[in-house]
């Protein structure tokens, strides 16, 4: 009987030390990407006037296409965009078009792209829908399935209308 609860507590004490490093490992991982998104809120507040955040997105297309794109609402309880341009070394860019927000009424939501979306391609499979930045244009980033392939389009988020082509992704 002792051998046994020694070898349970051993177990509980090996288990509960491998979760903790496990949730160490975690943290360590994720402390770039955590400090790049509070980052980003800061800037949003300061820069763009958001008090309220409710989202926050963080859109790559290429090593000049880094954004954290956060939305929310401002001191007029009005829904607001904001795209902060971060550098490939995970700071925000030091220029003045660093911080771009724009007003959600004067572009396009996201409940309106995915109309848009479905009226265009009704056979897709949205897999991610995220803002971001394409060409130096604000845009929606589209990620989706149809017939067994992979692609990506954008769309503008001024009038969302399509920029470019889509980008067809090879199949496995």
């Amino acid at each position: 009987m002792k051998k046994r609860r020694k070898w349970l507590l051993l177990g509980l004490g090996v288990t509960l030390l491998l979760l903790f490093g496990l949730s160490q490992f975690y943290g360590y991982i994720m402390k770039d990407q955590w400090n790049e998104r509070s980052a980003a809120k800061a800037a949003a507040k300061s820069r763009a006037g958001l008090i309220e955040i409710t989202k926050a997105q963080k859109s790559v297309w290429d090593e000049n296409s880094i954004y954290w794109v956060l939305t929310g609402k401002n001191r007029d309880d009005t829904d607001m965009m904001v795209w902060v341009r971060f550098t490939a070394n995970g700071k925000i860019a030091d220029d003045d078009t660093a911080v771009y927000a724009e007003m959600v009424s004067n572009g396009t939501s996201e409940d309106k792209i995915r109309a848009i979306i479905k009226s265009e391609m009704p056979g897709i499979t949205i897999k991610r829908l995220l803002p971001g930045v394409y060409n130096g244009e604000y845009a929606w980033q589209l990620f989706y399935k149809k017939n067994d392939r992979y692609h990506y389009r954008f769309y503008r988020f001024a009038d969302g209308s399509s920029i470019g082509d889509e980008f067809s992704l090879p199949n496995r």
